[in-house]
C-alpha cells in the first residue's frame, strides 16, 4: 500500500519486537505502523517499550478491532494514531503524514468512540463549557467546526481549497489559542460551545 507513495519511504518490515528494536538502533524512523491482528497485552507492552526507548517515534495502530478499551489503552501507552481495518490507502498515507508532522490521527469511527467515552466521563464534564471562542479567526472557527463534524484533514483541505499542512497549522493554532491538549478536546469544545449540533 505504501511502496509507490512519493511522500513515504518504507524502511523495513518486522514481525517481532527484538527485530524492531535492532532496526530502530540503526535507522532513523519517524513513524511505526503497528498491525494488531489479535490485539492484546503484548501490543500494549510493545507500544510502552518503543515509547520509553524511542520517545521521538510516532506509533500508528492499524487494528482488526475497534474495541473501546483497546483503543484507550493504546492511547495511554503512547500511540498517536489509530486506524480500523476498513481504512483505505489514502487514509493510511494521510495518517502517517499527519503523525510525521507532529499531530495525532484517528479515523472517523475511532474519533467517535473516543469522543463518546470522553463526553460521558463525569471527571471531564463541563471542563471546557465556559471557555470563550473569541480568539479564533473566522477560518479557524470554520476548521474547528468541520473537524468536530468528523471531517478528515484531507476532506477539510479539499472543502476549503487549502493544503493538508495548512489545515494542520490551523488545528495547531486553535489548540494553542484556547489551551486544548488533544484533538478530542477540540470536538468537545465545539459541542459545549454550540458550534456544531449533535
Amino acid at each position: 500500500m505504501l511502496s509507490d507513495s512519493d511522500d513515504i519511504t518504507v524502511l523495513g518490515c518486522v514481525r517481532t519486537l527484538p527485530e524492531l528494536l535492532i532496526k530502530l538502533r540503526i535507522l532513523t524512523i519517524h513513524v511505526i505502523v503497528l498491525s494488531c491482528y489479535e490485539p492484546g497485552e503484548n501490543d500494549i507492552e510493545m507500544i510502552r517499550i518503543i515509547q520509553r526507548e524511542h520517545p521521538q517515534i510516532k506509533i500508528l495502530i492499524l487494528a482488526m478491532t475497534a474495541q473501546e478499551s483497546f483503543i484507550l489503552r493504546t492511547m495511554k501507552a503512547g500511540a498517536k494514531g489509530f486506524l480500523s481495518k476498513d481504512s483505505d490507502r489514502s487514509e493510511l498515507i494521510e495518517a502517517i503524514l499527519t503523525l510525521r508532522n507532529g499531530y495525532d490521527y484517528y479515523s472517523k469511527p475511532i474519533s467517535e468512540i473516543i469522543l463518546r467515552k470522553y463526553l460521558h466521563n463525569p471527571a471531564t464534564n463541563g471542563i471546557l463549557k465556559n471557555q470563550p471562542a473569541g480568539p479564533l479567526s473566522e477560518r479557524e472557527m470554520e476548521v474547528l467546526r468541520l473537524f468536530a463534524e468528523s471531517y478528515t484533514n484531507r476532506e477539510i483541505a479539499d472543502k476549503l481549497f487549502v493544503s493538508i499542512r495548512t489545515v494542520e497549522s490551523h488545528k495547531n493554532n486553535i489548540m494553542r489559542k484556547i489551551n486544548l491538549k488533544t484533538t478530542v478536546d477540540m470536538v468537545k469544545f465545539a459541542i459545549k460551545n454550540n458550534l456544531i449540533e449533535i
